[in-house]
């Protein structure tokens, strides 16, 4: 009967347009959580009959959701101040695996706000463990995706190979006696010091003395503490190092003779190569003006530096566009310790929401693709930010307003199809 028809016509109304409010209430309850995806009511008309006369009439049954779908949008991104909250500008979700609701699976997610827990593995607010690519001591990252273990990271030391000395030593300096191991201040015109490393990243303070022997002409005697050394005594300098410099009439240096001399640090790698750069000598090619120089100022030392350093421990971490994570250490030394991969899914919409600002995957969302930030397609990821939920609050309410006015028309169609029947019940009286 057509006034039953017109009950169930609005009853569905009544169900279709409760479930827009629901969703749309999820929407803004969610406004202001990171990474969330707002979602939408889809409506679909229902046939009841076909009636056939002169020409063909369709009446319909009114209207029930088709699906809620899920809107798969760009967040505007937000600055923090931590740097291990990382958002995704472009395709792509987070992964992270461990236990959640009983549940232990791969999950993916849009938000970044990550923390590192007591073992040093990079996590989630729930714990579970971000994953991405390791990377050795070299800073090499790896090709096996799995848990992001990144606050255990240390720098081993690295032996100093060179010391670097750009330096004047005065032209009219005067000469002075024989250079004497035991009284090298009073044998030598000008000495400069730097910290050298061992292969155990101990520091050995090395001195340098220069000592004019004639006209363009001098000599250098590298010093040490012997108690750092193989067969030394502490408290007694030891020589590792000596030569002969010239320069020319321009105060240009013209060369450099190494003399003898051995760096065999204690308990360390011995003896350990330890090359002296003056600079490039006119005989080598140069200018002979890039390192040592002799002029008539004072001596005085303009840079000192080696390529050495002890072992450090982490002190802070960034992250990059291609999310490499970055290890500063204590030591200044800096090195990739780690790579957060992420995941692609054809179609991302069709995937399961766990809460949680989880999701995980379905037969229909595809078999994601994983990789790196930044290429192929997949998003950059922006460090110290994180991205805010897409749902736009004056949209929003829009949508309310319209599945409000439905709502209340669909209950007139119910009110109206009563009143009818009532009129119909009372013919017989």
């Amino acid at each position: 009967m057509s006034l039953l028809s017109a009950l169930n016509t609005g009853a569905g109304g009544l169900d279709a347009n409760s479930l827009e409010l629901s969703v749309i209430g999820d929407n803004i309850a969610n406004a202001s959580t990171i990474g969330f995806k707002s979602s939408r009511a889809v409506f679909q008309d229902q046939l009841a009959r076909t009636i056939l006369g002169q020409g063909p009439a369709q009446v319909g049954l009114g209207t029930r959701v088709q699906a809620v779908q899920r809107i798969i949008t760009q967040g505007s991104l937000l600055t923090t101040a931590r740097a291990t909250d990382v958002a995704i500008d472009g395709n792509g979700l987070f992964m992270v695996q461990g236990a959640f609701n009983g549940r232990t699976a791969r999950y993916y997610t849009r938000n970044g706000q990550f923390t590192l827990d007591k073992d040093g593995f990079l996590t989630n607010l729930y714990g579970l463990k971000v994953q991405g690519f390791a990377a050795d001591a070299t800073g090499k990252v790896g090709t096996a995706l799995g848990d992001l273990q990144i606050g255990t990271s240390s720098s081993a030391p690295l032996a100093t190979s060179t010391v670097t000395m750009r330096a004047n030593l005065q032209a009219d300096a005067p000469i002075v006696g024989a250079f004497n191991v035991a009284t090298p201040t009073t044998t030598s015109n000008y000495a400069t010091s730097v910290a050298v490393y061992d292969s155990l990243g101990r520091a050995h303070q090395v001195d340098t003395y220069f000592r004019r022997t004639g006209n363009g002409a001098w000599e250098y005697h590298s010093l040490t503490d012997g108690g750092g050394l193989n067969g030394g005594v502490a408290g007694t300098p030891t020589e590792i190092a000596s030569g002969n410099i010239t320069f020319g009439t321009n105060g240009q240096l013209t060369g450099v003779i190494p003399g003898p001399g051995t760096f065999s640090p204690l308990g360390a790698t011995a003896p350990q190569p330890l090359t002296l750069n003056f600079g490039t000598s006119t005989a080598a090619g140069g200018t002979g003006l890039d390192g040592l120089t002799q002029f008539a100022n004072p001596s005085v030392s303009s840079f000192m530096g080696q390529d050495g350093y002890p072992s450090g421990d982490l002190a802070s971490v960034s992250v990059n566009t291609q999310g490499q994570m970055i290890g500063a250490f204590t030591n200044g030394h800096e090195r990739v310790i780690g790579q957060i991969g992420i995941a692609k899914f054809t179609a991302e919409e069709k995937m399961e929401r766990v809460g949680g600002n989880l999701y995980v995957g379905t037969i229909d969302a595809g078999t994601p693709t994983i990789g790196t930030p930044g290429t192929g397609g997949y998003g950059s990821v922006v460090a110290g930010a994180l991205e805010q939920s897409n749902v736009d609050m004056s949209s929003e309410f829009v949508r309310m307003i319209a599945a409000q006015r439905g709502f209340q028309a669909n209950a007139k169609t119910l009110s109206t199809a009563d009143n009818l029947l009532a009129e119909l019940m009372n013919l017989k009286r």
